[in-house]
């Protein structure tokens, strides 16, 4: 099994249970090699979990954050992950938010022309493997911006991989965000030292249960290619 469960009570404890293990996490790391970095689901579920571990009393200035995944939006859009981990992280002095995408582009869909060259010299910058990635689950199965039915998913999900990001167009647009993505590559992520998956409520339990199955396809259900990995040890915290 290439994957394990941790049942919490409620969001709120599993938000705290998260923070507590980043922060030992990172006071390691930080010890033992002097900086870390971690790479950060946007999304609803994680933010309280960062809010916590943002007032953790950490050399915070030696630590990078990096989006598993970034809209092709400019850098103070409201839909922005980069801009919504900023604030999340306020009180962590001196921490440094990493960009996938330009400040400034075109994101209206029949213009855009999205690229990931600066996603790829910001990730070839960092050190490897990631000490930890943190991601959440949509209620199609994906995962950073691995949607199902993308065209560029079987490149996303492609365990040998030589890329480490790529332009994703989920298909069809979410109306709430209805942008081309930047996602980092299954193979890119399950470089790290912890690979954690935070998810709440009952309908993404489903989701889970579904993708847990022998048979589970990845090209419906994204995240069915990590939880079938047996190199990817899984750590999923979920709660109601």
């Amino acid at each position: 099994m290439a994957w394990t469960l941790t049942q919490h009570a409620d969001a709120d404890a599993l938000a705290q249970s998260l923070a507590d293990a980043l922060a030992d996490l990172l006071t390691v790391a930080l010890h033992a090699r002097g900086r870390a970095v971690l790479a950060l689901a946007g999304g609803r579920t994680p933010f309280p979990l960062y809010r916590r571990l943002a007032g953790r009393a950490l050399d915070w200035s030696k630590v990078s954050l990096i989006p598993t995944d970034e809209r092709w939006v400019d850098s103070d859009h409201p839909a922005c992950n980069a801009r919504e981990m900023r604030a999340a992280f306020a009180d962590a002095e001196g921490v440094r938010v990493l960009p996938l995408v330009p400040d400034q582009v075109e994101h209206r869909p029949d213009v855009s022309r999205p690229d990931v060259s600066l996603a790829e010299a910001t990730l070839a910058a960092l050190p490897e493997p990631f000490d930890a990635v943190v991601l959440g689950m949509g209620g199609d199965g994906h995962f950073a911006s691995l949607f199902p039915g993308a065209l560029a998913l079987t490149d996303g999900l492609a365990p040998d991989t030589p890329r480490d990001a790529l332009v994703i167009w989920p298909e069809p647009l979410p109306a709430e965000a209805p942008f081309a993505r930047i996602s980092l590559t299954r193979a890119r992520l399950q470089r790290c030292r912890r690979l954690i998956l935070a998810t709440v409520g009952a309908g993404k339990r489903a989701v889970l249960d579904r993708a847990f199955a022998a048979d589970a396809d990845p090209r419906h259900l994204p995240i069915a290619a990590l939880l079938h990995d047996p190199d990817a040890r899984v750590e999923i915290h979920w709660s109601p």
